[in-house]
């Protein structure tokens, strides 16, 4: 089959600028700086394509010196936007690092005459930007927390490719006709295709994951307090049930530790509102301190806290209950007297693993706990 350079030369070019404006669109909605570098990527691959269609019309420098040049900083764009998903910042002598490389060895008289040497250094160069991208999304897997192996296999594959012609491609020269057919046309024109595939995949699975860590945020400030920054009521009744439920199914107690900062109201009255905050904070602090993993706390009101304890019996909830008293009530944040906590305490029963339930009598423990005088921990 007969290909034509120049037809695939412009499809590229339309298709690297449609993708582009495409992504810039979307980070102009959403502020993603992520979708903002890769637009800009983009528009670069596109706009070093374009310049590379001027070769054999007597303005060959352009090509082989700026063209390079810009599709070398649209391969450091790529590695820009990879770097700021994974929440780092970007590397500015990385960005042009490349590009200034390419730029004095164009210099040399020897480099700039031989298409072999060319060739090599340009796909080692833009290889290298892969792996670094393909590095930025492996070292930070486990804290991602979004299907990103689409985004790693592409990017490997797009290096691996720019490594095998570094090493097999020896140039396609460009005549004034454009070269239809004639060694090198095959590699170059399957070279096109791949960049168009990758410049499509990259941009719906980057746009892809940026869209799923956006719907993890969301549901995480959906189930967490604002101030203190862990689970809220919603959180602590939907997760407290799957913890009562599966505790049931293995025959299991769990306690719950529902407590109330105690003269809340006067602590605010006296030291105002901010310092009240900070009370909370440093209660769910201390409390978070006292806990495992496994156990589940929550603020379920506005100074009243929900603890769940998985595997948990009387004594041991008493022990823990009793520990979160004591260092909260010696924390030098106010005044002696004007830290102290009460708590309630219940456990299940055999018969008994309903959340609303146990909420009901642990508020029951709680109230006689405050009317003993507070600043204690009491058993239903």
């Amino acid at each position: 089959m007969m290909l034509h350079i120049p037809t695939l030369l412009m499809v590229s070019v339309f298709i690297f600028c449609l993708m582009g404006l495409l992504t810039v669109h979307a980070w102009s909605r959403v502020r993603e700086p992520t979708l903002g570098y890769l637009g800009v990527m983009l528009l670069l691959a596109s706009l070093g394509t374009g310049l590379i269609v001027v070769r054999g019309v007597g303005m060959d420098f352009v090509a082989l010196i700026l063209g390079n040049i810009v599709l070398l900083l649209s391969a450091a764009m790529n590695w820009t936007a990879m770097r700021l998903f994974v929440g780092r910042q970007p590397c500015v002598p990385g960005i042009f690092g490349g590009a200034g490389l390419w730029l004095v060895m164009c210099l040399v008289p020897q480099f700039y005459g031989s298409m072999s040497a060319r060739v090599s250094l340009y796909s080692l160069l833009a290889a290298s930007y892969g792996v670094l991208s393909a590095l930025e999304l492996w070292r930070h897997r486990k804290a991602l927390e979004v299907a990103y192996m689409p985004a790693l296999v592409l990017t490997v594959w797009h290096s691996s490719f720019y490594c095998m012609r570094s090493l097999i491609d020896r140039g396609l020269p460009i005549k004034s006709e454009h070269a239809l057919l004639g060694e090198g046309v095959s590699f170059f024109s399957f070279m096109l295709f791949e960049s168009m595939l990758y410049a499509i995949g990259i941009a719906y699975v980057t746009l892809a994951m940026v869209k799923e860590r956006a719907e993890l945020r969301f549901k995480a400030a959906a189930f967490s307090d604002v101030l203190t920054g862990i689970g809220n009521r919603r959180a602590f009744m939907l997760y407290g049930e799957q913890l009562l439920t599966n505790s049931q199914q293995r025959a299991t107690s769990v306690a719950l530790l529902l407590c109330d900062l105690d003269h809340f109201k006067r602590l605010n009255d006296s030291f105002g509102h901010p310092m009240g905050d900070q009370a909370l904070i440093a209660f769910s602090r201390v409390t978070q301190s006292a806990l495992r993993k496994n156990d589940l706390f929550a603020r379920i009101g506005g100074e009243e806290f929900a603890c769940l304890l998985a595997d948990t019996d009387k004594q041991g909830a008493i022990h823990v209950a009793e520990r979160i008293r004591q260092e909260f009530a010696n924390l030098d944040l106010l005044a002696p007297g004007f830290l102290s906590v009460s708590i309630g305490v219940v456990t299940t029963t055999p018969v008994c693993y309903d959340l609303s339930r146990l909420l009901s009598q642990a508020d029951q423990a709680l109230y006689r706990a405050k009317d003993r005088g507070r600043n204690r921990v009491q058993m239903d």
